[in-house]
């Protein structure tokens, strides 16, 4: 038998506890909202998705034009739509990571979108087919008409993702190579064999930057080692970046986003900016 002060104590500790849930929850909904972004969500036609969420600088001057980085999400929410394309930003801290490196004076501008991707059947290439003609053929042009400040070009548009999402960024990238000039994957979800497997192909499909992030608890640590020594084998330049830390939201909030912005915003560039305003020029 229970007593009843045993009871009380305990319904008074489930309502604290239940306070201090709802106290984490409304600071973490609170917390991903980013200063330095205007984000929204964007609906487009499309068979496997309709939905991305677009991350516009508002730094930026009316001239000023920055590269677009198209970012894929995640095993856990590839479930629910509206869960996979907000997860960056709610889940995995894109826009706290953003202000972080803008206050620390080390981030230029990016604009940012974010789709819903759904566990695409692996065995199946038509449906990666399909997926990566919906982000090229819709998504980023799309995206470039919602984002005046993204540059209209190839040679500064990105691709990544993390975990499944850096999986399938690469079947998409190498479905669609000229579409993207560079590739960033955080504790991307391949195996040994896949990685060794994926440098192979990524030798073969043309010239891009690449970014291979893992960290020392990461379950997929040695698929991306292999990635990234294979990369070297075969004569391709790649950034690897080993980080302390699990597989886990938390650490993409802590270190591993913005680990990951920082070295797509440090890309060599050469020119940033569309041509400013003459304030001298004579009224017509």
């Amino acid at each position: 038998m229970i007593g009843r002060r045993a009871l009380l104590a305990g319904a008074a500790a489930s309502m604290g506890l239940a306070s201090s849930l709802r106290r984490a929850r409304a600071d973490a909904e609170a917390d991903w909202r980013p200063r330095d972004l205007d984000v929204r969500e964007v609906h487009v036609q499309g068979s496997l998705s309709q939905l991305f969420v677009l991350a516009t600088p508002r730094h930026l001057e009316s001239y000023e034009r920055v590269p677009l980085v198209v970012l894929l999400h995640g095993l856990g929410e590839t479930g629910d739509a509206r869960m996979g394309a907000w997860a960056w930003l709610e889940r995995y801290g894109l826009g706290t990571s953003y202000d972080r490196l803008r206050a620390a004076g080390s981030m230029r501008g990016l604009v940012l979108a974010c789709p819903y991707m759904p566990d695409l059947p692996v065995a199946d290439p038509r449906a990666f087919d399909e997926y990566a003609r919906w982000l090229v053929e819709t998504v980023v042009p799309q995206a470039r008409r919602e984002a005046s400040a993204a540059f209209d070009d190839p040679a500064f548009t990105y691709l990544g993702g993390c975990s499944l999402g850096g999986h399938f960024s690469l079947e998409v990238l190498l479905r669609r190579p000229e579409a993207f000039a560079a590739w960033a994957g955080v504790q991307t979800a391949v195996g040994e064999g896949a990685g060794e497997r994926y440098a192979a192909r990524l030798a073969q499909s043309g010239s891009h930057a690449l970014f291979v992030e893992t960290s020392t608890g990461d379950p997929f640590h040695a698929g991306n080692e292999a990635l990234s020594r294979g990369l070297t084998r075969a004569g391709v330049a790649s950034t690897f970046v080993e980080l302390p830390g699990p597989h886990d939201q938390p650490w993409l909030r802590r270190s591993g986003t913005a680990r990951m912005l920082s070295w797509l915003d440090e890309l060599p560039h050469p020119e940033r900016r569309a041509d400013p305003p003459d304030r001298h020029a004579a009224p017509r």
